[in-house]
């Protein structure tokens, strides 16, 4: 097992101690309110399931909404206006749009409510009380340095397509895409604006939705503009499955390398069959039930959540998951990670 690893397995407890909310029970009526961008992506499945959980175990109610799709900015400004009529302690969020959001998130912390962002910060950062989610950019980064590094002498002629999120360019897709370019030695100009690079092995962006479907249909869209693509960089594990059909359909399935975040269980199952090369194992339970312990926490005498040192969020966890390690790059095996993965 490696270091990493035994650090991982015992982090959930280290990460529950930072506010000393271990076991953290209601001291009245407490209502939390859950909001996702979708309720069928397994990343979001499992943010539920450990909010549900925690919820349960301290005795409070829990509320949960979600999006019809990534994006859908309207169902969850709805749902926050739910929460707040219902007098709820606190809000977890995962905001589909880290902008739009802001007038009705501040109207929900002017009430008294805790709100806290899961997964994808706010923009700016401080319109949430807390931000727990995994460190995006470094999640990108460690799939763009694997990629550099698998690829060695060819890379300097890669030809690179990156399926991102949704024209909004939120926090979590700007985020992951730069962190990949950074890790894959490309440089940044706008580190808050996707396709804004000059490097010509950059074959094109599309965006996905974050669904398999999407995934095809981006890749598609891109195998047009250039056929030799040998390099896919993919917002989520879904996108990914979604660009391995596409490539499949058209005959050329081993000619490009797939890389993308989340680390669901069927993602790492993929990883061990071949179509993902490496992906980004994030943690969605451990966001949703550390971010029910910091709503009682403050239910019962005002203590408010602390970042991780350094950052501007709580960070929960990353790593990377390959069978295809690399010198300078740690990871773990897809045989480990199913032993961690979600969904």
């Amino acid at each position: 097992m490696t270091n990493t690893l035994k650090t991982l397995l015992l982090s959930g407890a280290a990460a529950v101690a930072f506010t000393g909310m271990a076991q953290a029970q209601a001291s009245g009526d407490v209502t939390a309110c859950l909001i996702t961008k979708t309720d069928t992506n397994p990343f979001f499945v499992k943010m539920r399931e450990g909010a549900t959980a925690a919820a349960e175990a301290a005795g409070i109610t829990l509320q949960t909404y979600a999006g019809a799709i990534d994006g859908d900015v309207e169902s969850q400004v709805a749902a926050v206006e739910t929460c707040i009529a219902a007098g709820a302690s606190g809000i977890l969020i995962t905001p589909s749009d880290s902008r739009a959001l802001e007038p009705v998130i501040t109207q929900a912390r002017d009430a008294g409510l805790l709100v806290i962002a899961l997964d994808t910060p706010f923009e700016p950062a401080d319109t949430a009380d807390a931000t727990f989610a995994t460190d995006n950019f470094e999640a990108g980064r460690l799939i763009g340095a694997w990629a550099a590094a698998t690829m060695g002498d060819a890379a300097a002629d890669a030809r690179i397509a990156t399926l991102d999120l949704n024209p909004s360019q939120v926090s979590v897709d700007y985020l992951r895409n730069q962190g990949f370019m950074t890790g894959f030695g490309i440089e940044v100009n706008d580190p808050t604006r996707i396709g804004d690079e000059d490097d010509a092995r950059i074959v094109g962006h599309d965006v996905t939705n974050g669904s398999a479907e999407g995934g095809r249909t981006a890749m598609e869209n891109l195998l047009q503009i250039d056929s030799g693509i040998n390099l896919v960089y993919t917002i989520n594990e879904p996108a990914a499955a979604g660009a391995y059909e596409a490539l499949s359909a058209f005959g050329i399935a081993d000619q490009a390398l797939i890389v993308s975040v989340d680390g669901g269980c069927p993602g790492v199952r993929d990883v061990a069959a071949g179509v993902i090369g490496a992906t980004a194992m994030q943690f969605p339970l451990r966001m949703a039930s550390l971010g029910i312990e910091a709503i009682i926490a403050h239910a019962n005498d005002g203590t408010m959540p602390a970042n991780t040192e350094g950052l501007e969020f709580f960070n929960t966890g990353v790593m990377l998951v390959t069978d295809q390690p690399v010198d300078g790059v740690e990871s773990i095996t897809s045989a480990e990670a199913l032993d961690l993965c979600w969904g």
